[in-house]
């Protein structure tokens, strides 16, 4: 297939934490608040005068300083973000929030501030951690909603003047909306049995509106789509099976090439940082606080372990089965970053119970912050792939 005009573009501002229209926003006068994890609601970032780029650490090297402040039984992503803190990596940021997702986090986040390696320079420069709820419930939104408000609103309004009003935030949903909503329709053609698009070109997308100021991607993925519904595919190629790619935090798009040049077509994504369900729209009505609406979507739809009530546990089980039956997925690939306690045992328990109960034939594996050429992940998907052949072949004899 024809290169998309863009792709190239997206890669590149993917190389780097402080990207160009990171700089770009800047320049133009606004606050860049930086993030941690996904029961953050990003949209609250976004108000007018601010934004929110999720922190990563693209091209990670050396963990020997984090180890020594993190031990080497945290999981990569949260060492990989404090020796790039270490390293000044992250002094673009002009605040940071992070929530109580994993105790792991928190410590990477109170290590940078121990430390005083982020905001030099930057007299409004704070810290703020969150409590979330563990139970999707009214009790749990009522937290979610004093904590959004209370170490999200409130210091954005005090230490740079942000406007937090029920109108100001309507105003970055809508922003937020437009964005998922080209998302969503750029990820639709994955659906197709000979797709436009692959998996590796949707994650690049899909991730930069994680990283990169919303506000200036919007034209480039407008025009990318037109782009796509004009591409032609070839007929020739075909990968030998299509695979729902779940779990933890993956910000690695070398993964999801490492797949599909195994000969896994990624046709739905269910980790941190993938369209389902971070890129659904949030919808508000008009007779309730946008801040209690827009908590209590996040609450519902996340699908992190976090939440350990068993609807939400079976819930995301389902989640994910219901994806692989959409979109005609042969086989499920569930990846959990090392040492990522949460995410270790939703995939032991989720693995077990999407082969076991309904049927799909799953790869569970557990890989480095940054892949890179892994020639072991690259054999076990490739037998994976041929497994899932193999069965298809039994089947079609079993028919007639």
């Amino acid at each position: 297939m024809k290169d998309l005009k863009y792709l190239k573009y997206f890669e590149d501002l993917l190389q780097e934490a402080n990207n160009d229209l990171i700089r770009q926003a800047q320049k133009d006068g606004k606050i860049c608040a930086a993030y941690t994890c996904e029961n953050t609601p990003e949209v609250l970032l976004n108000l007018p005068g601010v934004f929110s780029t999720r922190l990563r650490a693209p091209r990670t090297g050396s963990l020997e300083v984090s180890t020594y402040y993190l031990t080497s039984f945290l999981c990569e992503y949260t060492r990989a973000l404090l020796e790039r803190a270490v390293e000044g990596g992250f002094n673009y940021a002009d605040c940071i929030f992070t929530p109580d997702g994993c105790s792991m986090m928190n410590r990477c986040v109170e290590n940078m501030e121990l430390l005083k390696v982020l905001g030099k320079g930057k007299e409004n420069f704070f810290f703020s951690y969150m409590e979330i709820p563990m139970k999707a419930d009214d009790n749990g939104l009522n937290l979610y909603v004093v904590q959004c408000r209370n170490h999200i609103l409130k210091p954005l309004q005090e230490h740079y003047g942000i406007d937090i009003s029920d109108e100001a935030i309507r105003k970055a949903v809508e922003e937020h909306n437009q964005v998922c909503r080209l998302i969503r329709e750029i990820g639709e053609f994955r659906r197709e049995a000979n797709p436009r698009i692959t998996g590796y070109e949707f994650q690049v997308f899909t991730l930069a509106t994680y990283v990169a100021p919303k506000y200036l991607l919007i034209d480039k993925l407008q025009e990318t789509l037109k782009e796509l519904k004009r591409r032609k595919t070839d007929p020739k190629f075909a990968y030998g099976a299509r695979v729902v790619v779940a779990g933890s935090e993956m910000d690695d798009i070398d993964f999801i090439k490492l797949v599909e040049e195994s000969g896994a077509y990624v046709c739905a994504d269910r980790y941190c940082l993938g369209s389902f369900p971070g890129r659904d729209e949030i919808v508000l009505n008009d007779t309730e606080d946008a801040l209690t609406q827009i908590c209590r979507q996040y609450m519902y739809r996340g699908q992190c372990p976090r939440y350990m009530d068993s609807t939400k546990m079976d819930a995301r089980r389902d989640y994910v089965a219901k994806l692989a039956k959409e979109y005609n997925a042969d086989g499920i690939i569930y990846e959990q970053m090392k040492f990522c306690d949460p995410w270790a045992y939703e995939k032991m328990l989720g693995s077990h119970i999407l082969r076991e109960e309904f049927g799909y034939p799953v790869l569970a594996v557990d890989r480095p912050y940054a892949i890179g050429n892994s020639g072991q992940m690259r054999t076990r998907v490739q037998a994976f792939v041929e497994s899932i052949g193999i069965k298809k072949i039994r089947k079609e004899a079993a028919n007639g």
